[in-house]
């Protein structure tokens, strides 16, 4: 079968730089080494990590204030999502030793959302609800954002206000462009600011323009990671190809391969490389004809860190 790996995919710098944060930390005295979330939205990472002593406090139907509730000794590694001050402030009330993790994107994002705010903007944020990034930024200051997840919430806004739009860094820069041309339409004192991070961006570009014939495509990642999810939705709607989620080669199902002469192959931003490249290599070998090449290997977890 003919593949095309699709470039860039895999770690972005944030990501990266998280995962090595918390490793210089396992390997210190640091202990008990709790992370507050998902370090990154990949649970193989997560399973790894643990390995080496950091354990991951999560549950989904909780904030990091009440994750936190948990946590009563030790250091708490704040994860490459980002946090509010007030979830800084209740770990050091608490005793905790804090290392912060957070992408350095996120952190230039609110930046930017408090410079706008000392300058009397509202901010639209647009971002998805209950996403720890979104949940981090919106806890700058609750009374004056408001979350934007689609165009029927901008209409409840006072267009007399002025206003910043601005992002999750993870989002579709296609849905965040859609969203912020709206915008303009009806709030005429708006300032656009998307802050979709380089390495979104140009993954996203990459996923649209992809040859045209391509007849399958696998996203490789977590169904956590929202920017997964967006490099999946792109290649399925904007793209136009039938596309496929899949955390490891575990998930790919042969029968998809049936008539297929050409697969693309990407990943998401927190999607360890040998997980992918297991992928990329099973396909090229792979002949609908031959039985012998429709037998899959383990996952590899040798190198997820």
């Amino acid at each position: 079968m003919k593949v095309t790996g699709i470039t860039p995919r895999g770690y972005c710098k944030g990501v990266v730089r998280a995962i090595n944060i918390v490793r210089k930390a396992a390997n210190s005295s640091q202990r008990p080494l709790y992370i507050l979330g998902m370090i990154v939205h990949n649970e193989y990472i997560v399973n790894a990590l643990k390995e080496l002593g950091a354990v991951t406090v999560e549950d989904a139907s909780k904030t990091r204030m009440e994750l936190l509730d948990s946590i009563n000794q030790g250091t708490v590694i704040i994860t490459a999502h980002g946090a509010g001050e007030q979830v800084m402030t209740k770990a050091k009330e608490k005793g905790l030793n804090i290392i912060d993790a957070s992408c350095l994107d996120v952190i230039k994002t609110h930046d930017l959302i408090k410079q706008r705010l000392l300058e009397g903007y509202e901010i639209l944020y647009i971002g998805k609800k209950n996403h720890p990034e979104s949940e981090g930024a919106m806890m700058i200051d609750s009374d004056h954002m408001h979350l934007i997840t689609e165009k029927k919430d901008l209409l409840s806004l006072n267009p007399n206000i002025k206003y910043l739009i601005t992002s999750q860094t993870t989002m579709s820069l296609f849905d965040v462009y859609e969203l912020c041309e709206y915008a303009k339409k009806i709030l005429p004192n708006l300032i656009v600011e998307q802050e979709i991070c380089n390495a979104t961006r140009i993954r996203q570009e990459a996923i649209s323009k992809m040859d045209p014939d391509i007849d399958i495509v696998f996203i490789v990642g977590d169904p956590h990671s929202n920017n997964t999810a967006k490099l999946a939705s792109i290649a399925k709607n904007k793209a136009g190809k039938e596309t496929y989620m899949i955390e490891s080669i575990e998930d790919l199902k042969i029968e998809w391969l049936e008539h297929k002469h050409h697969a693309a192959v990407s990943s998401g931003a927190s999607t360890p490389t040998s997980l992918t490249n297991q992928v990329i290599d099973f396909l090229k070998q792979f002949e609908w004809n031959d039985l012998q090449t429709h037998n899959k290997p383990n996952v590899d977890y040798s190198n997820i860190l």
